[in-house]
C-alpha cells in the first residue's frame, strides 16, 4: 500500500507541469472537445478537497431564535476523486469518474434534527459516499455536433458544470446553487453537443427526479434517484445548456431543466393524478481579465414546483421505513449571488504564486414561496444572506491553499447570525497522461 501511494505521488510530481489544461482553469476535466493534443490513448488523475471548519452556532436552526451559540470546530475530506479516460479510437472516447465524499460509506449514528426533532437513529450509511458521477462514451463527430451515451454531469448552474475546486474561491463550493440543486448533479441519459459559432450547447435526456425526496431544507436536491438498484426512466427529465464566448475572457451561459416527475416515484401509483413539474431556469458569466489577474463569477437560479401542496400531503404519509422525509415541499426556490477576486502578487512579480484575496455574496431560499390556498408556510429560518471574505493562494498552478469567513443572516436578520471560518488545501490534475 505504501509502495502503491508513493508511485501516486511521484507521479503527480513529475507530471504537474504537463498540465496546461488545468493550470489555468480555462478547460475542465471533462472538457466536451478534448482533442487529440490533449493525450493520445488514456489518462488518469482526478481532485480532492481537504477543509477544516471553526462554527460559533449549533446544529439545530430551527428553534424560536435560530441556532444557539455553540464554538465548535469541524475537519472533512469533503471530496476525493479519480479519473480515467481511454480513447478506443479518436472519435470513440471512454470518460469516468469515481467520486468519495466524506471518507465513503458505512454504518453511522445520526441525528435526525429536520425530520425527527433531535432522535437518535443508527442506520447502514455514513455521512459520505462513494459514487459514480460520470461514466460515458462519446462519439465525436465534428465541432458542430456530437454525441455522448451513459452516466454525465447536468450542466444545470455554474457549480455543476465547473465544480473543481480551481473553479471557485471559497473552501467550500458556494453555498446557494448546492442548497437547492444537487451538487455534483449526475444522471444517466444520452446527450448531443457542439459549437455553432461563438455559442457551445448542449442538449441533454437523462433520468429524472424522485419527487418523495423533496424536502423543506433543500428543496429538490434530495430527489435524485439511486437509492435502489435501478433507476426509474418512465419520465425522463429534459436538459439545456448553452454558453456565449463572445467576448474575450468573458463567458455567458444559461441552462434550463424540466421534468415531469410524479412517474419517478419508487411507488409511483402514490402520485396517480398528479405530474409534479420541476422546472429549473439559470444564468451565470464569469469574467477573467488582466491577463487573468482579475476572476468575477455571477449566478441566479429560480425553480418552480407544480402542485407542491398536494406533494407536501403525500409525502407526509411516507412511512419512516421508507427513509424519505415527511417535510413541506415549496412551490418557489431561489439563488443567486456573486464573487470576483483579483491576483494581487501580479502587483508585485508575475511569475510569483497567484495569490487571490476575493469576496462573495449569495441570497438563496429553498422555501422562497410555497403554494397558495394550501394553508402552508414558508419558514423564514431558510432564508439565507451570506458574505464570504478570503484568500486563496496557489502554490502550484493546480494546487491551492484557502482561507475564508463566512457570515449568515438568517431570516432576513429575525433569527440568530451564523458565523464560521474554514481553511482548506485542493488540489486537481491528470497524474499520468499517455
Amino acid at each position: 500500500m505504501r509502495k502503491l501511494t508513493a508511485i501516486i505521488i511521484l507521479c503527480f510530481l513529475s507530471s504537474y507541469r504537463t498540465l496546461s489544461a488545468q493550470e489555468t482553469g480555462e478547460k475542465s476535466k471533462d472538457s466536451k472537445t478534448s482533442s487529440t493534443e490533449e493525450y493520445t490513448k488514456f489518462r488518469f488523475g482526478g481532485y480532492g478537497e481537504m477543509a477544516a471548519s471553526y462554527k460559533d452556532y449549533n446544529f439545530n436552526r430551527f428553534t424560536p431564535n435560530g441556532s444557539g451559540k455553540l464554538n465548535r470546530g469541524e475537519i472533512s475530506i469533503p471530496r476525493f476523486v479519480l479519473a480515467f479516460d481511454y480513447k478506443f479510437s479518436s472519435k470513440w472516447v471512454l470518460s469516468t469518474e469515481i467520486e468519495f465524499e466524506y471518507g465513503g460509506t458505512g454504518a453511522a449514528r445520526e441525528i435526525e434534527w429536520f425530520e425527527e426533532n433531535g432522535e437518535y437513529e443508527t442506520e447502514i450509511e455514513k455521512g459520505g459516499e462513494v459514487a459514480l458521477e460520470q461514466f460515458h462514451i462519446t462519439r465525436l463527430i465534428n465541432k458542430h455536433i456530437n454525441l455522448r451515451f451513459g452516466h454525465m454531469i447536468v450542466p444545470v448552474g455554474l457549480t455543476n458544470n465547473h465544480h473543481e475546486p480551481i473553479n471557485f474561491f471559497g473552501v467550500y463550493r458556494p453555498e446557494g446553487e448546492t442548497t437547492i440543486l444537487p451538487s455534483t448533479w449526475h444522471e444517466t441519459g444520452i446527450a448531443v453537443f457542439g459549437e455553432i459559432g461563438r455559442f457551445d450547447y448542449e442538449l441533454q435526456l437523462v433520468n429524472g427526479l424522485d419527487p418523495q425526496g423533496f424536502r423543506s431544507e433543500d428543496w429538490i436536491k434530495n430527489g435524485r434517484q439511486g437509492a435502489f438498484e435501478v433507476n426509474n426512466f418512465t419520465s425522463p427529465a429534459f436538459v439545456a445548456r448553452v454558453n456565449y464566448h463572445g467576448v474575450k475572457g468573458l463567458r455567458v451561459g444559461a441552462s434550463f431543466y424540466y421534468n415531469q416527475t410524479a412517474k419517478n416515484g419508487t411507488k409511483p401509483w402514490r402520485n396517480t393524478g398528479y405530474k409534479f413539474p420541476v422546472t429549473i431556469v439559470t444564468g451565470d458569466l464569469q469574467y477573467k481579465g488582466f491577463n487573468n489577474n482579475l476572476i468575477v463569477r455571477g449566478n441566479a437560479v429560480y425553480g418552480n414546483l407544480g402542485a407542491s401542496g398536494a406533494l407536501t400531503t403525500i409525502n407526509n404519509s411516507s412511512s419512516a421505513a421508507s427513509g424519505y422525509p415527511n417535510t413541506t415541499v415549496a412551490q418557489n426556490a431561489v439563488s443567486y449571488g456573486g464573487e470576483a477576486g483579483y491576483n494581487i502578487s501580479s502587483f508585485f512579480n508575475s511569475k510569483a504564486p497567484r495569490i487571490y484575496p476575493f469576496i462573495r455574496y449569495e441570497y438563496y431560499n429553498p422555501m422562497e414561496k410555497t403554494e397558495a390556498n394550501t394553508g402552508l408556510l414558508a419558514d423564514k429560518r431558510f432564508q439565507v444572506s451570506a458574505v464570504t471574505a478570503g484568500l486563496n493562494y496557489y502554490a502550484l498552478p493546480n494546487l491551492v491553499i484557502k482561507a475564508d469567513y463566512t457570515h449568515r443572516s438568517i431570516g432576513g436578520g429575525k433569527y440568530n447570525d451564523e458565523n464560521l471560518v474554514s481553511v482548506g488545501i485542493a488540489y486537481i490534475g491528470w497524474f499520468i497522461k499517455k
